[in-house]
């Protein structure tokens, strides 16, 4: 598929021909008089490959690990980059405060941890291969949510590098040795990991349209809200399958490529995007609000619509009044499966274009957005996955852009009071104490 269908280019998959780790580090700013800033960072890697090297029956060092600083001019890197880690078998994340802070290390996690939840959903494994190794000291609050989730004990790899990180290490010559046995531990570990939880090789995801798993340096946390809006299997309309479906909304399984239900599905991928997740029922938030079904007024909202869910009457009617009360952040992503045979029949035909007529306010912005495959119709889980970050990213920039922001709670101060005259005639003197010059 192309780059603008599902995220993909179609390129020759990866094989075990691919490096045994992705080195990503955030690049320290350089001093165009000074040496490399990143010097001891080669070096950590050119050591961790000679380890890698003698623990396994690789042909040479090169095969061992790719970070970089390997490209030449013209190599055409980001295709490089998106090669490596489409290919690789683990991915090492070098931690420090520069790094959580990078858009490009931001994009280089995604990328491979997006390969560990495709083999999730697609039932291939459940596969750990992200091994942190720390460069610097970052303390745990520092830490956006991806990287919280991911276990790690780095006394594991000696006291000395817990305490002061690889680069310490390097820097310091009485910790040589430390040092040494640091590398071929992470060295040891990468080999483990490789050999028993690696992720199966997948395409290449274009790099340029890859999102960050971090948030933007300086910004708060960031949430979201998915409302899903989809029958049970005790709500279906007559004749409709009930295979995608389950005893809640949330059990909805669209997709065929997959068992997990699509909840599940979009939780993870949120989450691996640096955002707190909630999730709803449409029909059970609707019941629960005297007056319909909130269209996501305080935080940024997805709808996640199953156009089936147009079959009953009443659901028909409380997302029209959704719609007409969707604020500018509430966006819709419409799944419709090519391989659903139901989907091309012509109830679903008919179904599918009345989304535009019950809700046409979140058809027409879907439209005009970037993100106009949303509301098309996703047809296949590998779309649907590339279009939900624009979709979240595009709803979470309007609310932030157009939200009211609202006072802290609490106590409110009262407005000071002017002390002396308050009022003069428009065309009389001001008192002393205003006028320019003065002093009070």
């Amino acid at each position: 598929m192309e780059a603008g269908d599902g995220g993909t280019r179609r390129m020759p998959q990866q094989t075990e021909e691919g490096p045994y780790f992705f080195l990503s580090y955030a690049h320290t700013p350089a001093d165009p008089d000074g040496p490399d800033p990143d010097h001891w960072v080669r070096v950590l890697f050119k050591d961790l490959c000679r380890d890698i090297l003698q623990l396994t029956t690789l042909p040479g060092a090169a095969d061992a690990g790719f970070m970089d600083r390997q490209l030449r001019a013209g190599d055409g890197w980001p295709d490089k980059l998106s090669q490596n880690l489409a290919g690789c078998r683990v991915f090492v994340p070098l931690y420090a405060p520069r790094y959580f802070s990078s858009m490009e290390c931001g994009r280089e996690w995604y990328a491979f941890n997006d390969r560990v939840l495709r083999a999730r959903r697609t039932g291939q494994g459940d596969f750990s291969a992200i091994v942190p190794a720390l460069w610097t000291p970052v303390p745990l609050n520092d830490l956006p949510e991806p990287a919280r989730h991911i276990h790690v004990d780095h006394a594991e790899y000696g006291t000395e590098y817990a305490r002061d990180g690889f680069y310490g290490l390097i820097k310091v010559k009485r910790l040589h040795d430390a040092y040494s046995e640091a590398v071929f531990r992470l060295a040891r570990r990468i080999v483990d990991v490789a050999r028993t939880s690696s992720p199966p090789p997948c395409e290449p995801r274009d790099y340029e349209s890859t999102p960050s798993a971090f948030r933007p340096q300086g910004s708060s946390a960031r949430s979201i809200h998915i409302t899903v809006a989809a029958p049970t299997r005790y709500t279906l309309p007559e004749n409709r399958t009930p295979a995608p479906y389950g005893t809640t909304a949330q059990e909805w399984g669209p997709y065929q490529e997959t068992t997990r239900p699509l909840a599940k599905v979009v939780s993870e991928q949120i989450r691996s995007l640096d955002y707190q997740l909630s999730v709803s029922d449409f029909d059970e938030q609707a019941a629960a609000d005297s007056q319909g079904a909130s269209a996501g007024a305080d935080r940024p909202n997805v709808l996640l619509l199953d156009f089936w869910a147009l079959g009953d009457e009443g659901r028909r009617r409380r997302l029209a009044a959704y719609d007409a009360t969707a604020q500018p952040w509430t966006s819709m992503v419409v799944p419709r499966c090519g391989d659903d045979v139901q989907n091309r029949g012509e109830e679903g035909e008919r179904l599918f274009r009345s989304v535009a007529d019950t809700l046409p306010t979140l058809t027409a912005r879907g439209k005009l957005s970037g993100c106009r495959t949303a509301v098309d119709g996703v047809p296949t889980l590998d779309a649907f996955s590339h279009v939900l970050p624009k979709v979240v990213a595009e709803s979470a920039n309007l609310f932030f852009t157009h939200a009211k922001a609202h006072p802290p709670a609490g106590e409110r101060m009262p407005r000071p009071r002017l002390t002396g005259p308050t009022q003069w005639e428009p065309d009389g003197e001001p008192p002393p104490s205003l006028a320019p010059g003065g002093s009070a």
